[in-house]
């Protein structure tokens, strides 16, 4: 019996290519064993069945962003309820018509780059793209979020207008936002908030020191792109066309 060998040199030999080219054939999910996708050029085979798709194309694979529909009570970033578990093939929201082929590593290979409170809901944005990590980490402060948040407590003008003012938060001064009145039910006050720089906590103790107490948030909105009809705990491709 021959000793297993790595899937490259095996592709490498079958196809008569170089082994950086059967690398880049192996992740971009080119190369089934058995009639499984394997995307991992280390992957160890011997007598297994290895076939090239015939509509296989030499590029390396590119770097994508996704966007998430977060439920309450999952964390955007590594804990121990990450909301990066619903990362999966079968959380793929069905109306992503712009969708490229899926690979594992899409799914495997993300950093969380929009924080947002545990306990709110709303757009959460995973991306491999050093541009979009770039634009939404170096330059927060300048990328305007929008979210509807429900507060108990008297929204009145006074009220209103201070939170329309540049706040101070953790003693650090932020820009000031937009914020009007969506809904009223009941004792319960809906608020539209457009604020830049995002940060967790940001807005409760913009509310607080109102006199007002946050009971639900969900984002809508980071920079440009929306969260629309994307339904909760379901994840979607940042199209080509698309621009924070």
């Amino acid at each position: 019996m021959s000793e297993p060998v790595r899937l490259s040199k095996r592709l490498s030999d079958m196809v008569g290519c170089s082994r950086r080219e059967a690398e880049l054939y192996i992740e971009g999910g080119w190369v089934r064993v058995d009639g499984r996708v394997v995307e991992v050029p280390q992957f160890k085979v011997d007598a297994q069945t290895v076939e090239l798709d015939p509509k296989a194309r030499l590029e390396p694979a590119a770097a994508v962003t996704l966007l998430l529909h977060k439920p309450p009570g999952l964390d955007w970033d590594h804990s121990t309820t990450p909301a990066r578990q619903l990362l999966r093939a079968e959380n793929h929201w069905s109306g992503d018509h712009h969708a490229p082929r899926m690979l594992q590593r899409h799914l495997n290979v993300q950093n969380s780059v929009t924080p947002l409170e545990t306990d709110a809901s709303g757009l959460l944005v995973f991306t491999q793209d050093w541009r979009v990590e770039r634009k939404l980490v170096q330059d927060a402060a300048l990328v305007e979020h929008e979210l509807l948040v429900d507060v108990t407590g008297d929204v009145s003008a006074e009220r209103l207008h201070q939170l329309n003012r540049a706040p101070v938060i953790d003693g650090r001064a932020m820009l000031p936002g937009r914020v009007s009145i969506s809904r009223q039910s009941g004792d319960v006050t809906g608020l539209r908030f457009a604020v830049k720089g995002h940060r967790p906590g940001q807005i409760a103790q913009m509310c607080e020191a109102a006199g007002l107490r946050v009971v639900a948030m969900k984002r809508l909105r980071v920079g440009r792109i929306a969260m629309a009809a994307l339904p909760l705990g379901q994840w979607r491709y940042l199209a080509p066309f698309e621009r924070f």
